[in-house]
């Protein structure tokens, strides 16, 4: 048997139940920009869970933009206290320009890593 908070979570529960208590967990409003490679394509996204958004990105988890054009790596991203308040951010971002998008991914992390 596992201890998680406290109390006992049956072996049948299984990994299912840990994931899900793992998410509850980890609920905290990011907005984040990805990229294919250095000053290329840019992807601007918003999320509760950065984490496991990421991980659906790199393995592509899910069909679309990030999949057609390879944007897996994480290069920028800024947590919120609200998903309002991500949400807001992530329209804001989208509407500058490319230069300004590559002024902020630079000036947090210099070399794309």
């Amino acid at each position: 048997m596992s201890c998680i908070f406290g109390g006992w979570i049956p072996a049948f529960a299984g990994m299912t139940f840990i994931l899900y208590i793992y998410e509850l967990m980890n609920k905290q409003p990011a907005v984040y920009i990805l990229a294919n490679k250095r000053h290329g394509t840019l992807y601007i996204g918003v999320t509760s869970n950065l984490v496991k958004r990421i991980w659906e990105h790199k393995h592509n988890a899910m069909g679309g933009f990030t999949k057609r054009y390879g944007v897996h790596y994480l290069v920028w991203f800024e947590l919120h206290d609200s998903m309002e308040s991500a949400i807001q951010r992530e329209k804001c971002l989208k509407e500058w320009n490319r230069t300004w998008k590559l002024n902020l991914i630079e000036s947090a992390n210099p070399n794309w890593e």
